[in-house]
């Protein structure tokens, strides 16, 4: 019997030390990204905690990518900064319901396959832009409030201590795997530098200098807004793009994940549990979020396999709201910096560097460029789409130049045209290119065993050319069109007139997904 509904793989081997240990680890760095992601939306500090805990705990249940870990990320804080500005917070939970239930019918819709259209060069931008900004976002912890409130850099012995905690959790992190890994690596950074500063009570900034974590269960909370039409129109926008970054976001951690851990996730199961995710957040006041690439490779480099450790990273942080949070406030914040530090550095593709002088120029631009928007506009979905859409330009005109015409006469005088190659849009016109209408005999023959016809344009090209040869006064004749391409000439019937020769029936091969 096939078995249809499955959580869990029991048949999966399972360290419950590495788990447990590299859940600890995801908790305590999840706590400052959802705090600084919650004052970027403009939001209270437990709105990006609670987020956190329910999106982490539902996607690792429910989720496509066991290792992978879900909560607040900056990808959606800025999206909804302008919604918090406008109509405020009870707003923001409708529009995250609403980018839910999106994502869950992209899921039904089994749309989560179409990842497969990005490209290699796309997903190195990606990784990269992201790492960039990972490492830029940690810079903010090397600044102080000035008297006039603004920012400013640190100097003198704080800027020494800060740098010097942060050096020493990277050497941790760095050198412990060398010795051992009876316990990861970033933990035991956490746990030493920690210790260093509370005790020697060593002066420098703590995560309860940034905001207190202290709170209660997510409460159950239905959002206060008018449910009408025009409640639909402001948060159907912001809740669209939501669910679009979310989604590519989290589909191309997914890909990451599975390259890492040569594995294959499942994306339309993941695209269901992002949603569900969002659905729950939005009703247990939280901000919404995604698959968040950073604490995703801390947990994958700590050792994790399984969904353990991210529900272990949920439930701890959820205890550290409810009862942990006088001890969490104490982490030094340089801690979780050269943590942060760290992931960046293991997040960015350095052999992307080789690519530069050995891959074709325009894979090289493609993720330049991809890096370089999401970097400056920190706009993912716009990056990837970007992306995507060069890269199929490039190989469409690549492509268009590939059609070939091979011309001989037969014994009869009749002339042969074979083409190699597709016709569509864009090879069009290098295809006219190849016919001498008004030198070519009165009976002309089109093989098409080697091309294909692929869409209108294609179509369109064939009635033109027969229009060609007919004004002429000369006969031509079409031959060896595959299946799909006569049925692209049916449905055209009445649009386009092509004289078409009888040919035996060829057993083509399909592919199936």
């Amino acid at each position: 019997m096939k078995q249809y509904f499955k959580l869990f793989d029991l048949s999966q081997k399972v360290d419950y030390k590495s788990e447990i240990l590299s859940g600890l680890t995801v908790a305590l760095a999840l706590i400052p990204e959802a705090v600084a992601f919650a004052f970027i939306a403009g939001l209270s500090p437990l709105t990006g905690l609670y987020a956190a805990f329910t999106m982490g705990l539902i996607t690792a249940i429910l989720g496509g990518r066991p290792g992978m870990i879900s909560g607040a990320t900056g990808a959606i804080a800025v999206i909804i900064v302008a919604l918090v500005k406008t109509h405020g917070v009870e707003y923001v939970f409708a529009a995250v319901i609403l980018s839910g239930l999106i994502q869950v019918g992209a899921g039904l819709l089994r749309l989560g396959k179409f990842i497969r259209l990005v490209p290699h060069p796309v997903m190195f931008g990606f990784v990269n832009g992201l790492a960039i900004i990972i490492f830029l976002s940690q810079l903010d912890q090397f600044k102080t409030p000035a008297a006039n409130g603004a920012l400013q850099w640190m100097s003198g012995s704080e800027l020494y201590r800060m740098l010097g905690l942060v050096l020493l959790t990277m050497l941790i992190i760095w050198g412990l795997p060398k010795l051992t890994k009876v316990i990861p690596a970033s933990l035991a950074a956490i746990v030493v530098v920690s210790g260093l500063v509370i005790g020697l009570q060593i002066d420098t900034r703590t995560v309860g200098d940034i905001a207190s974590i202290q709170g209660g269960f997510p409460p159950f909370h239905i959002p206060a807004v008018p449910f009408s039409l025009s409640t639909l129109q402001v948060i159907f926008p912001y809740a669209l793009i939501m669910a679009g970054v979310g989604l590519i976001e989290s589909l191309l951690t997914l890909n990451l994940i599975d390259e890492i851990t040569q594995t294959r996730g499942r994306g339309n199961k993941e695209c269901l549990a992002q949603g569900i995710a969002n659905i729950t957040t939005g009703v247990f006041s939280g901000m919404g979020g995604c698959a968040m690439i950073g604490q995703s490779l801390i947990n994958i480099s700590a050792g994790s396999r399984a969904r353990l450790a991210g529900i272990v990273a949920s439930v701890m942080l959820l205890v550290s709201i409810m009862f942990g949070a006088p001890l969490i406030e104490q982490l030094p914040m340089a801690a979780l910096t050269g943590l942060m530090i760290m992931v960046s550095i293991g997040t960015f593709e350095w052999a992307s560097f080789k690519m530069i002088g050995r891959m074709p120029s325009h894979d090289v631009f493609v993720g330049i460029l991809v890096a370089a928007i999401t970097v400056l506009l920190h706009n993912l979905a716009l990056a990837v789409l970007m992306g995507v859409i060069l890269s199929a330009l490039v190989f469409a005109w690549e492509n268009a130049k590939r059609i070939q015409a091979r011309k001989f006469l037969d014994d009869q005088g009749v002339k042969h045209y074979e083409i190699f190659g597709p016709l569509f849009f864009g090879s069009v016109a290098y295809f006219n290119e190849k016919f001498d209408v008004v030198n070519d005999p009165l009976e002309v023959i089109i093989d098409f065993r080697e091309s294909r016809v692929m869409d209108m344009s294609g179509i369109e090209a064939l009635n033109k050319i027969t229009e060609r040869y007919q004004k002429a006064g000369k006969k031509i004749q079409l031959k060896h069109l595959s299946s799909d391409c006569r049925q692209l000439l049916k449905n055209a019937e009445g649009v386009v007139e092509v004289n078409i020769m009888e040919d035996p029936s060829y057993k083509l091969p399909l592919d199936h997904y």
